[in-house]
């Protein structure tokens, strides 16, 4: 990905090395002690009924449910996980996930798929959309389908070489209305203009897989799986930057601790760091749907549904949506400099109007984590947090709609977030007085 990716990380600072948010604090306590007020005040009501941001911060809406694409299919529901790329010559791409399954409308998808349903074999809803901007205007030149026949792709990650990594969050085995097995990972290039090559990255394993991250300079892929004992993946390519070349598939170890949920008791303890190692998974295409039952026989530790994961300057972050003790989420730091991998329980949220329940993860330009909450219980309302990097939480946006966020990534020049309100579709670009 051309993200202009050095002048991007300095900017964070070295404290946090590349994850980020901003948003407004009060009212709301610290994971830790703080050092200082964070975000932007108060939370400035919408009167349009979408998303309360801070003072001085407003949003466009770029693409909504039903609207005709230049393709001559529709725009269509549930968006998720996104990517930002540039394009060069003053253009942008937004390459957007659709958490769809068999029975839900395609939105008029046609053409190249890998997967079909009917007697009419009408390509599976799931894949992905691509909305192609003017960089300098944030105007839609156009917006497409650029991969089709897919279930469920929730989130998944952009690569160093321009690429979207596509996850299912779906294991279907082949027959009655599919024709695949599904729960792979597909890669769709952010140039691309129309729907590319189905091909399932094999190698990468067949599980409930959710958001992938890549190490840029090792190639290395990491990978979530949203299961309540999911386990942390890590995929060797076999050739750098072409990972439809195969590769070699891991899960993380850390040693005496095999359970990082903190469920039935305080485990493991924010801020503390343990030593990671790796173990090698056989028949990772895994027909019975075992995979990470095998890793945790063979020492792998076991995380509370791991959601959005980023990928930061020799560290990366990731998200489980119910785990800690009060259930409500945890974020870990994987430290990868030095040689020796390091994992941290960054932050671990111990009330519902701190952090509850976050998804989709990234990273702003001032050094913070900003969080997509994916909280569906009656009374919940959805929030983009920031966290600082002494782990202070604090709301940045409030969802006034009753679904999720989703998908949040900024734009190359750190200076618009990009993030999808999951149903009925709306994608938005959000700018404002950024916190250097």
């Amino acid at each position: 990905m051309s993200f202009q990716r050095r002048e991007f990380l300095r900017a964070t600072g070295a404290a946090f090395a590349a994850l980020a948010a901003s948003g407004c604090m009060r009212g709301y306590a610290p994971a830790r002690a703080a050092t200082g007020a964070a975000g932007y005040g108060d939370l400035i009501s919408d009167p349009a009924g979408i998303i309360d941001l801070p003072q001085g911060f407003t949003y466009r809406i770029l693409s909504s449910l039903g609207d005709v694409m230049n393709d001559g299919g529709r725009v269509p529901d549930n968006a998720d996980g996104m990517g930002c790329f540039d394009l060069g010559n003053g253009k942008w791409a937004l390459v957007r996930n659709h958490e769809l399954s068999p029975g839900e409308d395609n939105g008029g998808a046609t053409g190249l798929a890998f997967d079909t349903t009917g007697p009419d074999r009408v390509p599976l809803p799931g894949g992905t959309t691509t909305i192609v901007l003017d960089a300098a205007t944030l105007a839609v030149e156009r917006q497409y389908r650029s991969l089709s026949g897919t279930i469920r792709n929730c989130a998944g990650g952009v690569t160093p070489w321009g690429s979207w990594l596509s996850c299912e969050e779906n294991v279907s085995r082949a027959g009655g209305r599919i024709g695949q097995d599904h729960g792979w990972v597909f890669e769709v290039p952010a140039s691309a203009t129309g729907p590319v090559n189905p091909v399932p990255l094999k190698a990468m394993g067949r599980f409930n897989h959710e958001a992938a991250a890549v190490d840029p300079a090792t190639g290395i892929v990491y990978l979530t799986e949203d299961r309540d004992d999911g386990l942390l993946y890590r995929f060797l390519p076999a050739v750098k930057g072409q990972l439809a070349q195969g590769g070699r598939l891991q899960a993380l170890v850390l040693g005496a601790t095999r359970d990082t949920r903190n469920w039935n008791s305080a485990t493991v303890r924010t801020g503390q760091e343990l030593a990671v190692s790796w173990v090698d998974l056989d028949d990772v295409e895994a027909p019975n749907d075992d995979l990470r039952q095998r890793g945790a026989a063979a020492g792998a530790a076991i995380f509370a549904r791991g959601e959005g994961i980023w990928m930061g300057e020799k560290e990366l972050y990731f998200a489980c949506t119910s785990g800690g003790v009060a259930k409500l989420g945890q974020i870990f730091r994987l430290r990868l400099d030095g040689g020796a991998e390091r994992l941290e329980l960054f932050f671990e949220s111990s009330a519902p109007d701190q952090f509850n329940y976050g998804d989709n993860l990234t990273v702003a330009p001032n050094g913070h984590l900003i969080v997509c909450e994916d909280q569906y219980t009656d009374d919940a309302v959805n929030y983009l947090r920031g966290i600082t990097p002494e782990g202070t939480a604090y709301p940045f946006g409030r969802l006034r709609l009753k679904t999720e966020l989703a998908g949040a990534c900024y734009s190359p020049h750190g200076r618009t977030l990009f993030v999808n309100v999951f149903s009925p579709t709306k994608t938005l670009a959000i700018t404002g007085p950024w916190l250097a």
